[in-house]
C-alpha cells in the first residue's frame, strides 16, 4: 500500500512538472509571436516613413524649384533633396554620360523632344504613376517614361519700355525685317531646349519636305540678330538694359519676370499661331534612388500643387481634370493657337538640323 501511494505521489508530480513546461513553452511562443508581430509593425513604420536622397536635374525656374522642394520636404522631411539646374539639351547630355552610373533621379523639365530622345536611348524609367489617365497620349511617353507637366507656348517676347504689343513684331515672318535688325536677342541655341524647338518649329513651318527653305529663314533672322545670349539670365539683362528690344522665348518665363520681377518684359502671341512645347519630366533609369523619383513625381502632379503652380509660376498644366474655377485669369483668357508640327519628325531631325545651323547659319546672315 505504502508503495502504491509512492507511487501515486510520483506520478502526479510528474504530471505537474510536464504542465507546467507545456505552459512555459506556450509563453515563450506567445512571446516569440509578439515579438515578431513588433517587429512587422516597426517594418510598416519604416516603409510608411520615406528617407534617402533625391537628387534632380532640372530645367526650371531656381526660384520655383527651391519652394516645391520645400513643400515637398514638409510632407516628407525625411529625404534630402539635392538639384542641379541647366538646359534640358545639357541635362539629356549628361544623363548620357551618366548612363553606366546614374547620378540623378529626376529629370525636372525637359522639351518633348529632348525627353522622348532621353526615353529612345533607355535614360528613363518606363512606369505608370496614379495621375496617368488625366494626361492626353500627345503629351506623354506611350511606353510611361516621361510625362508633360505644362504646356509652353513659345512667343514673341518684347521690351515694354520699349515697344508696345502693337508696335512690336506681329508675326514670325515680321521678324525677318530690316527695321529688326540688331535690336534680337536670342539666347544660346544648342544648349537650350526651348531654342532648339522655335527653331526647329520654324524649318517645318517653311516646308516639311526640306530644311532649305528653313535654313533660309534662319539666316534672314540671324542677319537680324545683334547676340546669341550665353544663357537665360544673360538674355533677362541684356534686354533690360535696351541691348535688345525683341527675343524669342517660352510665354511661362516672360509671364513671371513681368508679373513677379521688375523686369520690362511683354509678349505678343503670333497671329499665325506659335510652337506649344511640351514640358514635362521623367524618372532616370536606374535611378539610386527610384522610389523617391517616383513619389517626388506624384507630388509635383496632385491637383492642388498644380492649381497652386498655375497660380504663382504662370504654368499652364496638361492634366485634363483641374477645376477651371481654381486656375487664374490669364489662363481663362488665353488663346492657344498653334500650326501643324510633326514632333516625331521634327524630334528625329532636330539635332541633324541644329548641327547644321550651328556649323553654317549662325553668325553667318550679316556676310
Amino acid at each position: 500500500m505504502q508503495k502504491t501511494r509512492i507511487f501515486g505521489f510520483l506520478l502526479v508530480l510528474m504530471v505537474v512538472v510536464l504542465a507546467a513546461c507545456s505552459s512555459d513553452n506556450k509563453t515563450a511562443t506567445k512571446d516569440a509571436t509578439d515579438s515578431n508581430k513588433t517587429s512587422d509593425s516597426e517594418k510598416t513604420d519604416v516603409a510608411a516613413t520615406p528617407s534617402g536622397k533625391l537628387v534632380i536635374y532640372t530645367g526650371r525656374d531656381e526660384e520655383m524649384v527651391q519652394k516645391v522642394i520645400d513643400q515637398f520636404n514638409e510632407k516628407y522631411p525625411d529625404i534630402e533633396v539635392e538639384f542641379l539646374t541647366m538646359g534640358a539639351q545639357q541635362i539629356l547630355e549628361r544623363l548620357r554620360g551618366e548612363k553606366a552610373n546614374p547620378q540623378a533621379d529626376f529629370w525636372w523639365g525637359g522639351t518633348q523632344s529632348a525627353l522622348t530622345v532621353g526615353a529612345d536611348e533607355d535614360l528613363l524609367q518606363a512606369w505608370k504613376p496614379s495621375f496617368n489617365d488625366s494626361i492626353d497620349a500627345a503629351y506623354k511617353d506611350a511606353d510611361g517614361r516621361w510625362f508633360g507637366e505644362m504646356l509652353l507656348p513659345e512667343v514673341i517676347m518684347i521690351n515694354s519700355d520699349v515697344l508696345k504689343k502693337e508696335t512690336g513684331p506681329q508675326d514670325w515672318d515680321d521678324l525677318l525685317d530690316p527695321k529688326w535688325k540688331d535690336k534680337i536677342l536670342i539666347r544660346g541655341v544648342l544648349a537650350s531646349g526651348t531654342m532648339r524647338t522655335i527653331y526647329s518649329s520654324m524649318i517645318l513651318r517653311q516646308g516639311a519636305d526640306s530644311p532649305e527653305k528653313g535654313y533660309d529663314w534662319l539666316l534672314k533672322l540671324d542677319a537680324n540678330t545683334k547676340e546669341y545670349t550665353q544663357d537665360p539670365n544673360a538674355l533677362y539683362l541684356k534686354m533690360t538694359r535696351q541691348e535688345g528690344s525683341v527675343s524669342l522665348w517660352n510665354l511661362q518665363d516672360i509671364l513671371l519676370k513681368k508679373y513677379t520681377t521688375d523686369y520690362p518684359f511683354d509678349y505678343i502671341y503670333p497671329k499665325s499661331g506659335a510652337p506649344i512645347l511640351v514640358d514635362g519630366v521623367g524618372v532616370v533609369n536606374n535611378a539610386k534612388n527610384l522610389e523617391n523619383a517616383k513619389l517626388f513625381t506624384e507630388f509635383i502632379f496632385e491637383k492642388g500643387m498644380v492649381t497652386q503652380l498655375a497660380n504663382d509660376y504662370y504654368q499652364i498644366p496638361t492634366r485634363s481634370d483641374i477645376d477651371k474655377a481654381a486656375m487664374p485669369e490669364w489662363y481663362k483668357e488665353l488663346d492657344l493657337k498653334t500650326f501643324d508640327i510633326d514632333w516625331k519628325l521634327m524630334t528625329e531631325k532636330e539635332a541633324e538640323w541644329m548641327e547644321h545651323w550651328d556649323n553654317n547659319i549662325k553668325g553667318r546672315g550679316k556676310k
